[in-house]
């Protein structure tokens, strides 16, 4: 005799899975940068990515963009989106799975040399095993 589990009734309802993606295969594809060992610096203790719409406004930098623009280099990018999003955890009051935050950052435009205000959104989740993990946005994605 078969009970009904809860995997049923949703199979049920939705149907089959026709695919999954998952977490380690969006890292392995481009689709997340791993923020790395730089992340636990910056006081993160869950696994941190970033889109790589967001990294690339706002990480990305190469030596021919600091000829171009103005000195900079991606550590201190990187460094700068880490620092500013673990400061909207520690003085956010409200909760909740998702948080809006801003900095300043000089836009990788080939002209800019002086930052503007950016907005990014950082969302916790559950990763590929079920274990909380950290991916920073752009505000417009999901």
């Amino acid at each position: 005799m078969h009970h009904p589990t809860k995997t049923d009734s949703v199979t049920e309802l939705f149907g089959e899975v026709i695919s999954t993606y998952s977490r380690a295969q969006a890292l392995e594809d481009g689709v997340l940068v791993d923020a790395g060992a730089m992340a636990k610096e910056a006081g993160f203790r869950w696994p941190v990515a970033i889109t790589a719409a967001a990294w690339s406004d706002c990480v990305a930098w190469t030596d021919a963009d600091s000829e171009r623009q103005v000195h900079q280099d991606q550590p201190g990018r990187l460094w700068d989106v880490l620092f500013m999003a673990q400061h909207a955890i520690r003085v956010n009051r409200s909760g909740g799975d998702r948080l809006r935050f801003q900095l300043y950052r000089v836009p990788r435009n080939g002209n800019s040399t002086k930052a503007t205000i950016t907005a990014l959104k950082l969302i916790v989740g559950p990763g590929d095993q079920g274990e909380p993990v950290i991916t920073i946005l752009l505000p417009d994605e999901d």
